[in-house]
């Protein structure tokens, strides 16, 4: 039997970060992990640190079943983490050693078992259709059942708090029937998502008073409290914690991984986590993120990309004195990073930051400054948006300090004709008119839309006299009209965003005008400027 307990955290057994992203978490909608997805989250899990995977149900899903299998038939060699199968106590009437679905908890191998047990006597009488006694029964036979088979046993007392609040006695009888059986721990689960955290909070105090029992806890996000839900409890007592990555789960989700991690390492001084654990947190995030087949939440505590992002200039003020002033905590202690925003809110802080993060001294040219925060100011007034668009601002950077334009022609001009004929799908033409390298050179070509065939175009008359252009890409088109008014006028003002790559890594441009076309043209230029750039420029990689 493999160990059951976790190794390699500070805490060891005596706290859990119990992760349910691989059952729980896919229940989100939206995901749906095939079985080498599965294996994958997990061994990033394993990789973090965290000291229970929940695997999956097998028996119920075959999908889960598989999992199981290949997992003890070596594919998941676990360094930190102890893996868990999920399932129900055996049904009425019938002894746990003859239940198939409690034969299939054994099956897959797993050394740890996971019981959900109703803990709510409106859902015993009314789901399961059977009476207080039975259900206790149920619970205390399968619990002893898996223990005689070596396994250790959490459960799951699901809907326990709206239970613990109709009939309390009734909650405490299916505890006690869990621990007595010989569960380690009995998890309180707020399976509607409810609670609200000084309530959970006196609930979870309570019940350990009364019970001596070690307690875990379970979250939902339905009132949006599942971490503070899930941090209250810690501190009320409870030494194991559900969470998934990124909060995924059913409806609103369940407690986020990152943030319960990041509030327990950092504000309790808990080291949840192995030692090298907690500034991976981030990469992790977005890992995972990725295999979900999900865009990572920028907005996310910790782990975001916005979460240490700086955008008033006031702020960027006070973080040029000191960082600390307006950050909670050093970001990479989470593995992620300080960034300042160049907006119509910027001052001069804000740019000389910025320009530091960029590798340029902003702060040498004090008439630089000024001209990109002048820039900037009336751009953005305009409908230009340099938030999500740090090749430009860089390329408006350089310009202020100097430096030769990198665009490598001079436009004479282009043009764009769509054709649409009868039995056929629309085709986009486009030709340039450049002067390059003192020559002039023309170039058509056809695309699939109108950026389509501009960037061909562009690409076709620039490759003699700029080679690099082969390892760069388009890899993102974004358009969104803005609201008539304002200083912008009554005509409506197209924002372009396209992204590029090469092989060192990607950056985005921004194009604004009336048409939509020219906007395009706008942030092309600039994609292709700034990889002019990086070809004269070391890439760190």
């Amino acid at each position: 039997m493999s160990r059951t307990t976790p190794a390699g955290t500070p805490l060891g057994d005596a706290f859990h970060v119990y992760d349910t992203t691989l059952r729980d978490g896919a229940q989100r909608e939206g995901i749906s992990y095939s079985v080498a997805d599965k294996l994958a989250v997990a061994r990033h899990l394993d990789a973090l640190g965290v000291g229970f995977v929940e695997g999956g149900w097998p028996g119920a899903l075959p999908k889960d079943t598989e999992f199981f299998a290949r997992a003890a038939a070596g594919e998941l060699p676990l360094r930190h983490a102890v893996l868990v199968a999920f399932g129900s106590t055996r049904k009425a009437g019938v002894r746990a050693e003859a239940d198939p679905q409690v034969r299939a908890l054994l099956d897959s191998r797993a050394p740890v078992v996971t019981l959900v047990a109703k803990s709510d006597r409106r859902h015993v009488e009314r789901a399961l259709r059977t009476d207080v006694a039975e259900n206790c029964a149920m619970v205390a036979d399968t619990v002893s059942f898996l223990r005689r088979e070596g396994r250790r046993v959490f459960v799951d007392a699901e809907h326990f708090f709206d239970g613990y609040r109709f009939d309390p006695d009734t909650s405490l009888r299916v505890l006690d029937a869990a621990m007595t059986a010989g569960a380690d721990v009995a998890v309180l689960c707020d399976t509607n998502g409810g609670m609200l955290p000084l309530g959970l909070a006196e609930v979870v105090r309570e019940v350990a008073e009364r019970t001596g029992f070690r307690l875990g806890i379970h979250c939902q996000d339905d009132t949006g409290c599942a971490v503070a839900n899930s941090v209250a409890a810690v501190q009320a007592g409870a030494t194991h914690v559900q969470c998934t990555a990124n909060g995924y789960g059913e409806r609103t989700g369940n407690a986020d991984l990152f943030a319960v991690v990041g509030n327990l390492a950092t504000k309790l001084d808990m080291p949840v986590l192995p030692a090298a654990g907690l500034v991976d947190l981030t990469r992790t995030s977005h890992a995972l993120a990725e295999i979900a087949n999900l865009a990572p939440d920028t907005h996310q505590p910790y782990v975001g990309a916005s979460a240490f992002a700086h955008k008033a200039g006031l702020h960027a003020s006070a973080i040029k004195v000191d960082p600390e002033l307006y950050n909670h905590m050093d970001p990479a202690e989470v593995g992620n990073t300080q960034r300042v925003l160049v907006t119509e809110m910027a001052g001069r802080a804000s740019v000389e930051l910025k320009g530091a993060e960029l590798g340029l001294d902003m702060a040498a040219s004090p008439e630089a400054v000024s001209a990109v925060v002048g820039t900037v100011k009336e751009r953005e007034a305009q409908g230009w948006s340099f938030e999500a668009a740090d090749a430009s601002l860089e390329l408006l950077m350089r310009g202020a300090l100097g430096e030769e334009s990198p665009v490598p022609f001079a436009l004479e001009s282009y043009r764009v004709i769509i054709e649409k004929r009868a039995g056929a799908d629309a085709v986009a033409e486009a030709t340039v008119k450049l002067l390059v390298d003192g020559e002039r050179r023309i170039a058509t070509r056809e695309g699939n839309g109108p950026v389509h065939a501009l960037d061909a175009a562009l690409r076709a008359a620039l490759e003699p006299s700029c080679p690099w252009l082969a390892d760069v890409e388009l890899s993102d088109y974004k358009v969104r009209i803005l609201t008539p008014g304002g200083s912008a006028g009554t005509h409506a003002v197209t924002r372009v965003l396209v992204g590029t790559s090469d092989h060192h890594g990607e950056w985005t441009t921004v194009g604004v005008h009336t048409n939509v076309v020219e906007a395009s043209w706008l942030a092309l230029v600039d994609a292709l400027a700034f990889a002019a750039l990086r070809t004269r420029t070391p890439v760190a990689v």
